[in-house]
C-alpha cells in the first residue's frame, strides 16, 4: 500500500498536464525514492520520463515497491478540478487509486480504477549530445507559435555561442538567431555544430506544461533525437523527440 500527500494539489495537476500532452495512460513506478514513469506516445515518435522525489511530498509512505496503471486522461480530468486552497492525498484501495481533496473545511473524494498498461519502455536514449541549450521557457514558447505562421516543422541549430530557430514553408520562411544574453537565452554549450528538424505539433505539446518563468533545457546531436527538460517544482519531465526525415 502506499499513501502519498502533497500540500499543494495543482503540483500534481501541473504534472499530470505535462504527461498527458503526449500519452494518455501509463505506468507509474513508486519507490522509496519517489515516484516514475518512463513511457512513449502512441505513434512512437517521442517519449517522456518523469519523476517526482518523495522530498516533495508532505506525506510519503510505502510498504513495497509499486506499480499502477492510469488511464491519464480521466486522471487529467479530475485533477482539472484542482482548487486553490487544497492539498491531495493518494492512496490504493481495491483496485483502484483514491485522490482525496482536502480543503480548510471540506473534503472531496474521487476513486479511479487502476488498469493494465504494458511497460513500453525501459531506458532512455544513449546519446552523446553536442549542444545544450538554456532557454526561456515562455521565448520557447513563442518562438514555436511564430513558427506555426509557416510551417508545420521547426530547425534548431547550434553553434558556439549561437542558437538559431528556423522554419521554412510555401508561405515564407522564419530566421530567429540569439545568442547568449543571460534572459532569454542562458547558455549554449556547444562542443560540435548540431542541428535537425522536428515537428511542431510535439513540441509544443512538450512546453506547454512549462511552469511561468522555468528554464528548459534543450540537447541537441545532428540527426538525432532532441533531449527536452524542465522542472516543475522538485519534480522532473524530460522528453526525447525523434528528428523528421524528409521522405
Amino acid at each position: 500500500m502506499f499513501e502519498l500527500k502533497l500540500d499543494n494539489a495543482r503540483y500534481w495537476r501541473d504534472c499530470i498536464e505535462a504527461i498527458v500532452s503526449l500519452v494518455d495512460e501509463g505506468l507509474f513506478t513508486i519507490t522509496k525514492e519517489g515516484i516514475g514513469l518512463k513511457a512513449m506516445d502512441p505513434s512512437g515518435i517521442s517519449m517522456i520520463s518523469f519523476f517526482m522525489p518523495s522530498k516533495a511530498f508532505a506525506t510519503y509512505e510505502i510498504d513495497k515497491v509499486m506499480s499502477i496503471g492510469l488511464n491519464l486522461d480521466n486522471l487529467s480530468k479530475i485533477m482539472a478540478r484542482t482548487r486553490d486552497d487544497e492539498a491531495l492525498v493518494m492512496k490504493d484501495t481495491d483496485s483502484k487509486i483514491a485522490l482525496e481533496f482536502v480543503g480548510e473545511k471540506s473534503r472531496r473524494r474521487y476513486k479511479l480504477q487502476l488498469i493494465d498498461v504494458k511497460k513500453s519502455v525501459e531506458k532512455e536514449p544513449n546519446v552523446e549530445f553536442d549542444a545544450n541549450i538554456e532557454i526561456d521557457g515562455e521565448h520557447l514558447k513563442n518562438a514555436l507559435k511564430d513558427a506555426t505562421l509557416i510551417s508545420s516543422y521547426i530547425s534548431f541549430k547550434a553553434s558556439k555561442g549561437q542558437f538559431a530557430i528556423n522554419a521554412k514553408g510555401d508561405s515564407g520562411e522564419l530566421e530567429e538567431l540569439h545568442e547568449i544574453d543571460g534572459g532569454r537565452i542562458k547558455k549554449v554549450d556547444v562542443t560540435k555544430d548540431a542541428s535537425s528538424v522536428f515537428n511542431l505539433e510535439f513540441l509544443e505539446n512538450m512546453v506547454k506544461s512549462t511552469p511561468t518563468g522555468n528554464a528548459i533545457n534543450l540537447s541537441l546531436k545532428s540527426d538525432q533525437p532532441l533531449k527536452m527538460s524542465y522542472n516543475i517544482g522538485d519534480a522532473n519531465v524530460t522528453y526525447f523527440l525523434a528528428p523528421y526525415v524528409e521522405e
